[in-house]
């Protein structure tokens, strides 16, 4: 294990059918979109998860909560949670979970700012949602 401030994270972007995915570096508090993970009313093929903690070899991990903007829960808040405890159930890697509130509002301007209506695939909202979801929570360790 690295040590905080030097530390791999993985984020995950939770969805039912889609789980955006991004690796971020905590020295630089930037992170890069991966691949999103197609997921079956929202289970992931758990082999493709391990071939990503493999390659990136995570510290922590970061699952963006998803939360009403009044910051109560709704339903896909619980399958977050359900999502984040089988992350650290499997792969035995500390994980924490991240309000999200407004990460693929913010992740659709960026990606519009780069590229336009073509850029806005789902995959890429959803992995963007990831950095975002990443950065967010590194700006706020630092405070």
């Amino acid at each position: 294990m690295r040590e905080t401030g030097q530390r791999t994270i993985l984020a995950f972007d939770f969805g039912t059918k889609s789980i955006g995915v991004a690796v971020g570096q905590e020295i630089t508090a930037t992170a890069s979109p991966l691949p999103a993970l197609k997921a079956k009313d929202g289970i992931p093929d758990w082999q493709q998860v391990e071939t990503l903690y493999t390659q990136w070899e995570p510290d922590l991990v970061v699952v963006g909560l998803p939360l009403n903007m009044d910051g109560t829960e709704q339903e896909v808040t619980q399958r977050a949670k359900k999502f984040a405890n089988r992350l650290h159930g499997r792969f035995r890697r500390p994980v924490e979970t991240w309000d999200e509130r407004l990460s693929t509002a913010d992740a659709k301007a960026m990606l519009f700012e780069l590229g336009g209506y073509k850029k806005l695939t789902k995959d890429k909202v959803d992995s963007v949602s990831a950095c975002v979801i990443f950065t967010s929570w590194a700006e706020n360790q630092y405070q």
